[in-house]
């Protein structure tokens, strides 16, 4: 597995404000999608291309259009803040849902639902899931992508912790994870330390 940390001046800006207890929902909102697009900048960057030819307004010439096949699959319920930034790079990926939820005593993540597009064995699976803690629903998230044929996945999110980065790699050494922020450490409640929160409650509005 290859731990990618985004750098970009934009990302780590925008991070900042994430983290910021004092930042709105409707900010929140904005500041999640503008680091989500950095990240599945980052994710696609190796995506193969094939030559099209092209007419402008002034000759023809040839330019490069995607040709792979992209699937974005969203871990319910925070992981659809970053869906819409991976369509607005790109409009043509097929999308997913995976509903998990986490036993707050235990951790433990239990699935509640899967609603999967078909044919993934020859897509790449982008997983988006805002905050990899204990590493427990990335590796469920996995897990059933993977029993649905899924043979390249790659993992975005926000905040990582080392506990999760690490348990993501002994389950599965071939998912690759995208991350602005690989915080210090996972507090007795598993939360991410510094971390910004819990990601959907600041999102939704909730508690």
């Amino acid at each position: 597995m290859a731990l990618h940390l985004v750098t970009h001046p934009v990302a780590q800006d925008a991070l900042a404000s994430l983290r910021d207890a004092t930042t709105h929902t409707s900010l929140f909102r904005r500041l999640a999608h503008r680091v989500g697009v950095l990240v599945a900048a980052e994710a696609t960057r190796d995506l193969p291309t094939r030559p099209i030819p092209v007419d402008t307004p002034m000759e023809a010439t040839m330019g490069q259009q995607l040709a792979a096949d992209i699937v974005v699959v969203a871990v319910l319920r925070a992981g659809l803040s970053l869906v819409d930034a991976v369509l607005e790079l790109v409009p043509h990926a097929r999308v997913g849902h995976v509903g998990l939820r986490r036993d707050e005593t235990t951790a433990v993540a239990h699935k509640y639902s899967s609603h999967l597009p078909p044919s993934l064995g020859e897509s790449l699976v982008l997983l988006v899931d805002p905050m990899l803690a204990t590493g427990g629903s990335a590796i469920m998230a996995v897990d059933v992508l993977k029993e649905a044929g899924a043979r390249r996945i790659r993992l975005l999110c926000v905040v990582a912790a080392p506990e999760g980065v690490g348990a993501l790699e002994a389950a599965h050494p071939d998912v690759d994870v995208y991350t602005p922020a690989l915080d210090r450490e996972l507090n007795a409640h598993k939360y991410i330390l510094p971390g910004l929160g819990d990601f959907g409650d600041r999102l939704y509005g909730t508690t």
